[in-house]
């Protein structure tokens, strides 16, 4: 007769993650119970991430500091678009141009947003989303 499940260890003392597989496999079923009943509470939450993302901002950084830099990067952007504009002729003069001027509108809506950030105007969160 062929028995479906083999024989247990003659051993009982033998710890069952003396292997590197059981500890493996041990990690494995302690991850799957976490995704199926809920992870550990004293466990910080993992960040969802990307795979395709190249740069990732900090998660930890407040709102007023990640428009404050994007802010500095648009007049960044800006600066160079124009002083490019000085140096060419034709469409690439008028590419170079819109290019900074998208980048100035862009600019003062951040710095909008900061300026609500500063001073939270309750109407003026309903007049930004018409």
């Amino acid at each position: 007769m062929i028995k479906p499940t083999p024989n247990p260890p003659d051993n009982l003392s033998t710890s069952p993650y003396e292997s590197l597989d059981s500890k493996k496999l041990h990690e494995a079923a302690e991850r799957a119970l976490d995704y199926h009943l809920g992870p550990n509470p004293d466990a910080k939450p993992k960040s969802k991430r990307r795979k395709s993302a190249l740069f990732n901002a900090n998660l930890d950084l407040h709102t007023e500091t990640l428009l404050a830099n994007a802010s500095e990067d648009l007049l960044s952007i800006s600066a160079i678009a124009a002083d490019l504009a000085d140096d060419v002729e034709g469409t690439r003069r008028s590419v170079a141009l819109a290019l900074s001027r998208l980048a100035d509108g862009v600019h003062l809506m951040v710095e909008r947003a900061l300026d609500q950030i500063d001073s939270p105007d309750p109407g003026s969160r309903q007049r930004a989303a018409v």
